[in-house]
């Protein structure tokens, strides 16, 4: 009878965790929000239909298992190869920014709430992790743009080994008392440990997906699966609390490598990390008592407070001072903050433990852990959209066809302002240029339906062709109308021999030709000198239309506006009226505005424009 109660209980979980897709799928919110609701409620303290203590110590094991296999799946998705721009920033956070959290929560928690300086230095500690199963989701469902995004995930796979790491030596601080030379070696053991055991698990999956035709996709997902669990094992038997570096490190080496079956493994993991988060999320809010947040009080929400609203900002702002990161980008990844899944399991793991030892403070700690979580998940999945729209890093995604000088250059530009480009070309030397570039690139013909998807076509608002083979570039057009539902305004096209230009546009296919273009502007070039300095600033300025929207600026003289000094307003499209800009003209709302500038002016005057 107690094997088919636990069943029932699995069963009801998985339930659970359909209608809690389903409710993050209609709000558009992440799902990790409904299966805390859940969980509490079906928990003892309200309907108590699931109490976890019937698992006994089967709870951990299920526990360690899913968190190894999230964080493989985390790891999975990030290629180095694609991420070089952003390696040291993403290193900064994942250490000065760690440092910076778990020294100012422990201050912070110690004066407040005036726990022992030991219990706030491990609360310090589980909460410097941000967690990737809220944030790989929740970048991938509002489309950040790349840079932002990439950092946000590799610091959620590499901040949940960090700190994990060292919650485990505060845990060990607390009940064996280390001295200074017994942390340092703790602490060196197990990230070498864990980094070792990593790459050799790395490797080792590497040449077994290598080795030849014999290896299936259902083969591969199976072997996978197994060196995960085997990595994440030995790990911990040879150094306690080591296993989630390693499988973190494993995954990243996957995710980098060129292998077979490498989609296949992404898709499996990622079904399979939605069932084990939602099975650990239920069980581990089920587990939550009302009594534990209740004792804390309003101290414990204002210390999770000033960990949101000025702890998170000092340690990004601290640790991305020097990089190329814009104050809007900087902000946002300062409001993505939220805990989740390891910081809760290893504190009630942890507070299983002190209670067996006698020791107070397991409760405090285990409510503290979860008021962090349920108002960081809660506010992240709720307001995430909406402060990444007003900080402008919701960007366009384009496809570029062809990584030649005209794709390239073209390239470098959508990614100098901040849009997210994918190029694709069947030149290896191509891709590796642009790849040195830090531009993401898919090495596969254009034509092949199974690349243009893998280079993301389905989610990308612009398709550009820029091949120097027409027929390709037409085909390409043709494929994002038919296939994706492109509209015709989404897709631009290159064509090399101008006789060709009829056959795109019979086809409502906006295209140019570098023939007929270049003829155009010399011939408007000769004896127009001002045409100069407009394709003098194009090369290392901008030329945008920019909408007004901006009530603080709609009703305004152009006079009136302070703007940019290398900058200069064109024209004003009104309706189906244009206007030539002068000081006397007053904007109104929705006025499509053409601005030229230089360097950085013409965004600048964007922002103004635009809220």
């Amino acid at each position: 009878m107690a094997s088919i109660f636990l069943l029932e209980i699995v069963v009801s979980v998985l339930f659970m965790s359909m209608v809690a897709q389903t409710l993050s799928k209609h709000f558009k919110v992440p799902i990790i929000m409904f299966l805390l609701l859940e969980g509490i409620l079906v928990g003892p303290e309200v309907l108590n239909f699931i109490d976890p203590s019937t698992f006994g110590d089967g709870l951990t094991a299920i526990v360690s298992l899913s968190v190894a296999i999230i964080v493989f799946d985390g790891g999975l998705h990030i290629d180095i190869k694609n991420i070089r721009t952003i390696q040291k920033t993403a290193f900064k956070l994942t250490t000065i920014g760690v440092l910076i959290t778990f020294t100012c929560t422990t201050l912070i928690t110690h004066i407040i709430l005036g726990v022992d300086v030991k219990l706030a230095a491990l609360f310090g500690a589980l909460v410097a992790a941000t967690g990737p199963t809220v944030i790989t989701p929740l970048v991938r469902n509002i489309h950040v743009n790349h840079k932002v995004g990439k950092i946000l995930e590799i610091e959620g796979v590499f901040n949940d080994a960090a700190s994990v790491i060292l919650a485990a030596f505060m845990f060990e601080w607390i009940v064996s008392q280390l001295d200074g030379f017994s942390a340092a070696s703790f602490i060196l053991q197990r990230l070498a440990i864990g980094i070792a055991i990593g790459l050799v698990s790395g490797n080792i999956l590497k040449r077994f997906l290598s080795s030849g035709s014999l290896v299936t996709d259902q083969t591969a997902r199976f072997f996978t699966l197994t060196l995960v669990v085997f990595s994440y094992v030995l790990s911990e038997l040879l150094g306690n609390e080591s296993g989630i570096l390693a499988v973190a490190v494993f995954g990243i080496i996957t995710g980098t490598s060129n292998i077979p079956h490498k989609n296949a493994l992404k898709e499996f993991k990622s079904d399979l990390v939605m069932m084990m988060l939602s099975i650990i999320f239920i069980l581990l809010a089920a587990m939550l008592k009302f009594e534990y947040i209740i004792g804390i009080g309003i101290k414990g929400i204002i210390v999770v407070l000033l960990l949101i609203f000025l702890v998170r900002p000092l340690a990004v702002f601290g640790s991305t001072a020097n990089s190329r990161l814009r104050t809007n980008e900087k902000l946002f990844i300062s409001f993505i903050g939220p805990r989740g899944v390891v910081p809760a399991s290893i504190a009630t793991y942890f507070a299983i433990k002190l209670d067996a030892l006698n020791i107070m403070g397991g409760q405090m700690l285990v409510g503290l852990v979860f008021l962090t979580v349920i108002i960081t998940v809660i506010m992240t999945g709720t307001l995430a959209r909406r402060v990444a729209n007003l900080l402008g890093v919701i960007p366009m995604e384009i496809l570029i066809i062809g990584g030649g000088e005209v794709g390239r250059i073209l390239a470098e530009r959508f990614e100098k302002r901040g849009e997210n480009v994918v190029v694709v070309d069947n030149s290896e030397e191509k891709c590796q240029r642009l790849l040195k570039q830090g531009i993401r690139v898919v090495h596969g013909d254009a034509e092949d339906i199974s690349i243009l998807k893998e280079a993301g076509i389905e989610k990308a608002k612009y398709v550009v062709a820029t091949t120097d083979q027409d027929n390709t570039n037409l085909l390409v057009s043709q494929i994002a109308k038919s296939k994706f539902n492109l509209k015709e305004d989404q897709i631009v096209a290159r064509v090399n021999n101008v006789e060709n230009l009829h056959a795109f546009w019979d086809l409502s296919i906006r295209s140019m030709s570098p023939q007929m273009t270049t003829a155009l502007v010399l011939d408007n070039m000769v004896g127009k000198p001002s045409m100069f300095s407009m394709c003098e600033v194009g090369e290392e300025g901008e030329i945008l239309e920019v909408r007004v929207t901006n009530p603080k600026v709609a009703g305004k003289a152009i006079k009136e506006l302070t703007l940019p000094e290398n900058s200069l307003l064109l024209m004003i499209r009104r309706g189906d009226k244009s206007y030539i800009a002068n000081g006397n003209l007053v904007l109104e709302y929705d006025d499509l505005v053409t601005v030229i500038g230089e360097d950085d002016a013409a965004r600048e005057v964007a922002d103004i424009l635009y809220r």
